[in-house]
């Protein structure tokens, strides 16, 4: 059965460009070029994944994000015209999965939209090893998908989530940054570090700054008790 990508793009010479790889690849797709009418075509044809540019008519790909996410949650690929860590953290503090900047690669926009429907379809799955992992303070329960730190709960994005069970999977253990893009985002290649840098200073945000260790020029641990 075809997956649906709603691409979301305003400028139609991108948004057609992105469309055609898409359907290339076997994907059915629909485009969307302002902020009302994306919520709208979610709402009416509930898609697989999103690619979201973040400057829109109407309202912004943020707002999309949050409004969409609050309703069914879906993967969503982030576009930006603007290298600014602050826009990619609140994208993916709203409920983005990943982010790319423009100028961008055809052929990686489609590696990337395939890694988030893979791991969509693996984090539906049963997780394996103990439903309730525990360190210290830190509570992850995986079947539940909630996260508690000195009793209060932690309100994670699907990708903190998993990038935070895979690190509480290997405590105390450096995992260098290609490692981590390979086994939560499923890429083959190095393209992506800043996407895992930004998750991390979203958990930090959210958990402690003292949880997640930065070896610099390798990757990052989870430090726990114990």
């Amino acid at each position: 059965m075809e997956k649906k990508v709603l691409v979301v793009e305003d400028e139609r010479t991108i948004a057609d460009a992105v469309a055609a790889r898409l359907r290339a690849e076997g994907f059915a797709v629909e485009v969307a070029g302002d902020g009302p009418s994306a919520v709208t075509a979610a709402r009416r044809n509930p898609p697989d994944a999103i690619v979201l540019d973040i400057m829109l008519p109407g309202f912004d790909g943020l707002e999309v994000c949050r409004r969409i996410q609050a309703e069914r949650p879906v993967p969503i690929l982030m576009l930006t015209a603007r290298d600014d860590e602050t826009d990619l953290l609140v994208g993916l503090a709203v409920g983005a999965d990943d982010y790319m900047v423009k100028p961008f690669s055809m052929r990686e926009l489609a590696a990337r939209v395939h890694a988030l429907l893979r791991r969509a379809a693996k984090g539906a799955a049963v997780p394996a090893g103990p439903p309730t992992l525990r360190f210290g303070d830190l509570e992850i329960n995986q079947a539940e998908r909630r996260v508690l730190r000195a009793g209060v709960e932690a309100h994670l994005t699907p990708t903190e989530f998993d990038l935070l069970v895979h690190l509480a999977t290997h405590p105390r253990t450096v995992l260098p940054r290609e490692r981590l893009l390979a086994d939560v985002w499923g890429w083959a290649d190095a393209s992506g570090t800043r996407t895992v840098d930004s998750h991390i200073k979203g958990l930090r945000r959210k958990l402690g700054s003292d949880l997640i260790r930065t070896v610099h020029g390798v990757g990052y641990a989870l430090e726990v008790e114990r």
